[in-house]
């Protein structure tokens, strides 16, 4: 008997196919946009954490909270904070860090991006510790004031002509000596990016004492919740202030996991308007279909046919509807999500999307549920006519 409302409900569907189609179109839209951004926003969760795992979880970072990001002025840190903190025990290293966005010359060409440094005693270590290999040349050495790495895109992308090692650039009238190029690692900051010794940067920005950010590197099975705890206690007693903020690696990327979730919510709100539009529309051509076959459903009632037996008919084809729109829906925002991610790719940021089965699963179960919600009240209202009525219908 199922198999008999299948026919009927697929007949039904080929009978009409123009409007079937844009019918189906709704879903398919709706479908796609929700599938995409779901996988997309996974997929950028996805690169941060593996960027993060990189990173270390042993990591503690220290910032001013005045500090709004790299490139930006700020009041807060010092070398007095820097020396409090590696007086604690636990730490490998602690480095300290300016950025500022400033302006490259090379060949009279002029660009901008972002300058960061660190003590050049530290360059090796630390891009080891963060998994950042070299791709050609040599760290900076310790001592070393007038050299600088770059990152890869910064080197094929900044001027006309491709940077290589022993070119000279120049940053607030002070010349450097390219020594490395960095491997390309997917972040665009760290790709456009230029590294020199705070030594010398300390004079290219007139920063005799500041300090942006304080990273330092926790040795390994210590307990990281208890250091930073210290941390906080210590600067807090030496500054006499508490504007300044401890984060750990795990923290920042549940912080950053934070805010993904909440815009993949609202993204995926947007979305299902689409979603909403397409049921709208299923129910609407169903309400159509009713009409249309009115003396059908009275003479199928005439020979037996029950008030479910109705129903179910104008159920399954809805849903069959949705679910059409849920197959060509999924395969077109799986389809967009892998578009981006080679995009990106080619723009120099790494986006790692994974086809998630139980996804694609959901998407068209929800796409037939959706169908068959919207064909609930016109397959009622078939199911309780009356075969006089119905086949009196002109």
């Amino acid at each position: 008997m199922i198999t008999e409302y299948f026919l009927l409900a697929v007949n039904s569907i080929l009978h009409r196919k123009l409007r079937s189609w844009l019918t189906i179109i709704g879903i398919i839209i709706g479908v796609a946009a929700i599938i995409s951004l779901i996988t997309l926003s996974r997929g950028l969760e996805n690169t941060i954490q593996e960027q993060f795992e990189t990173f270390g979880a042993n990591r503690i970072l220290i910032s001013s909270r005045g500090f709004q990001g790299p490139g930006t002025a700020s009041q807060g840190l010092t070398i007095d904070d820097v020396d409090t903190i590696e007086k604690i025990s636990g730490f490998d290293y602690v480095i300290p860090a300016i950025f500022r966005s400033s302006e490259i010359i090379n060949n009279k060409e002029v660009a901008f991006t972002l300058v960061a440094a660190i003590p050049s005693e530290d360059f090796q270590e630390f891009f080891e510790d963060s998994g950042i290999e070299m791709k050609e040349g040599r760290f900076i050495k310790s001592g070393e004031k007038s050299a600088a790495i770059i990152g890869a895109r910064a080197a094929k992308e900044m001027f006309s002509k491709e940077l290589r090692i022993g070119n000279k650039i120049e940053i607030n009238k002070h010349e450097f000596k390219v020594v490395g190029i960095l491997e390309e690692v997917g972040n665009s900051q760290d790709d456009n990016q230029i590294n020199i010794p705070l030594e010398t940067a300390r004079e290219v920005f007139n920063e005799p004492d500041h300090v942006d950010t304080i990273i330092a590197q926790a040795k390994t099975d210590t307990d990281i919740p208890a250091l930073q705890r210290k941390i906080e206690k210590e600067l807090e007693q030496k500054r006499d202030d508490t504007n300044f903020q401890v984060l750990t690696a795990t923290q920042i990327l549940e912080q950053i996991s934070q805010v993904l979730g909440i815009m993949q919510v609202v993204l995926v709100g947007i979305a299902a308007i689409s979603l909403i539009v397409g049921a709208i529309g299923i129910m609407n051509s169903m309400y159509t279909s009713v009409l249309e076959r009115t003396k059908d459903i009275g003479i199928m009632k005439a020979v037996g046919a029950r008030n479910s037996d109705i129903m179910k008919i104008f159920l399954i084809e809805s849903g069959l509807m949705g679910l059409v729109g849920g197959i060509f829906g999924t395969a077109l925002g799986t389809i967009v999500a892998l578009i981006v991610e080679k995009i990106s790719s080619q723009s120099g940021f790494l986006l790692i999307i994974r086809i998630e089965y139980g996804l694609l699963l959901f998407g068209l179960l929800f796409a037939f549920l959706v169908g068959m919600i919207s064909g609930a009240l016109p397959a009622y209202q078939a199911s309780k006519l009356r075969p006089v009525d119905a086949l009196r219908y002109e």
